[in-house]
């Protein structure tokens, strides 16, 4: 399963990486904003899993997760929401993101057993810590499903290789150390740490948190492998509901015309 996120990072150009929650505003809603994302043009998908205590998000995702908790969302539906992607996308890589409390409750193997039988190919979580890692990463490696760990700016050479140990499908590095969608990092930064990064391991590195414009993901993708943008796409669902999928469209593609054709501009 890994192979669509190998395929999706080897291009020839950066990838576009794109999250949305599950279940917002609706499960039933949530197909046709997948498929907009993919019409869009976007490489990879993270489709959120709702959690009641979303401690690493910002007020955007925080307020999605509960639009779908309260739309009655459950850990079954967006395993069916995965599923029917799988059908009509069969290349498009889809990436679980979420917290350890709905993917360790019935038991890693459970869990990984269910990725793998949606077509899931990598899983995000984002409060299992690498030192960690017999909780969930042994059942999902043995399912075929990448684990896809997080770098912070605080992540020194001493953690690295622990983070780094056992990583698939690609490195998100989170560019700032706080919530999603709330601030930016500065380029010169960005550049100094995926730089650092790269020269450590040849996983891919996809820089995320607070990206919302295309100008934005086109300087980053400059440098990195990947931009992972959710927010901005998510404040479109609260603002549209159910009828987001055109929007969301629409900012996609022009997220991925700036992604895809940045290295092809003046630096």
């Amino acid at each position: 399963m890994t192979d669509r996120l190998t395929a999706a990072f080897a291009k020839g150009r950066p990838a576009l990486v794109t999250f949305v929650t599950g279940g917002d505003p609706t499960p039933a809603h949530t197909a046709a904003i997948l498929d907009a994302l993919v019409e869009g043009g976007a490489d990879v998908i993270e489709l959120g899993m709702p959690f009641t205590d979303p401690m690493a998000d910002g007020p955007a995702i925080q307020l999605a997760n509960l639009r779908a908790l309260g739309a009655g969302t459950r850990t079954a539906d967006i395993f069916a929401i995965a599923a029917a992607f799988r059908d009509r996308h069969p290349e498009v890589p889809l990436v679980l993101m979420g917290y350890a409390n709905p993917m360790t409750i019935r038991g890693a193997d459970w869990f990984a057993a269910e990725c793998a039988k949606a077509g899931v190919d990598g899983v995000i979580c984002v409060d299992i810590p690498p030192e960690e890692d017999a909780e969930l990463g042994p059942a999902l490696r043995a399912a075929g499903v990448a684990l896809i760990r997080l770098a912070t700016p605080t992540t020194d050479a001493a953690r690295l290789p622990a983070v780094l140990a056992g990583s698939s499908g690609f490195l998100y590095y989170v560019s700032v150390a706080g919530i999603t969608g709330m601030q930016q990092a500065a380029q010169a930064s960005i550049e100094e740490a995926v730089a650092r990064l790269k020269a450590a391991s040849t996983i891919p590195v996809a820089v995320g948190f607070g990206v919302r414009t295309p100008e934005q993901a086109a300087a980053i993708a400059r440098v990195a492998d990947g931009v992972v943008v959710g927010s901005a796409l998510v404040d479109l669902v609260a603002r549209h509901g159910k009828d987001a999928a055109g929007p969301v469209r629409d900012l996609t593609a022009a997220l991925s015309q700036a992604v895809h054709q940045s290295r092809k501009e003046p630096a």
